[in-house]
C-alpha cells in the first residue's frame, strides 16, 4: 500500500554542510556574523570558526567574538556544537565558553532545516536582550584556554 505523506528528500551531510559553506562565501547575510571552515583542507567539513560583531547600544557593542563550531558524524540530525573563543558573559554561555543548547531555541529545537548561520543570529540577538545588557564584560581580547 503506497502511503499518503509525499516523501522528502534527505539531503546528504555534506551536500549541507556544502551549502553551509557556499551561503558564507557568497556572504548574503547582513555582515555581523559571519562562518566558514577553520581549514581549507577540512574534507569532512567538521570543523568551522565563526564570528559575531556585538550589537550597538549594548555591553558587547565594539567587540568581536569568535567562536568555534563543531559539526559531528551525525549532523544535520544532530545540532552543532558552537563554542566561544572570545571571553564572553552572556546568558546560556558555560565558563568554559560552550554555547548551551537548552538556552538557545534554535539548538534545543535543532532541526535538519535549520543552518549555522540562523544560530549565530540567534546568539547575537540575545547580547540585546534585557537580561544580558547589565552584565560586565572580560577585558578586551580575554580568551578561553584552549
Amino acid at each position: 500500500m503506497a502511503s499518503s505523506f509525499p516523501s522528502r528528500t534527505v539531503v546528504p551531510r555534506n551536500f549541507k554542510l556544502l551549502e553551509e559553506l557556499e551561503a558564507a562565501q557568497k556572504g548574503q547575510h547582513e555582515g555581523s556574523v559571519s562562518w566558514g571552515l577553520e581549514a581549507n583542507d577540512d574534507m569532512s567539513l567538521s570543523r568551522w570558526v565563526c564570528m559575531i560583531i556585538g550589537p550597538s547600544r549594548t555591553p558587547y557593542e565594539n567587540r568581536i567574538y569568535t567562536l568555534k563550531v563543531y559539526c559531528g558524524d551525525h549532523y544535520p540530525d544532530e545540532p552543532p556544537v558552537f563554542r566561544f573563543q572570545t571571553r564572553i558573559n552572556l546568558t546560556g554561555v558555560a565558563a568554559n565558553g560552550s554555547v548551551e543548547s537548552k538556552i538557545f531555541p534554535g539548538l534545543r529545537h535543532w532541526n535538519r532545516d535549520m543552518t549555522l548561520h540562523q544560530v549565530l543570529n540567534e546568539i547575537r540577538a540575545s547580547m540585546s536582550s534585557k537580561e544580558n545588557a547589565k552584565l560586565s564584560q572580560p577585558s578586551e581580547g580575554a580568551v578561553y584556554p584552549s
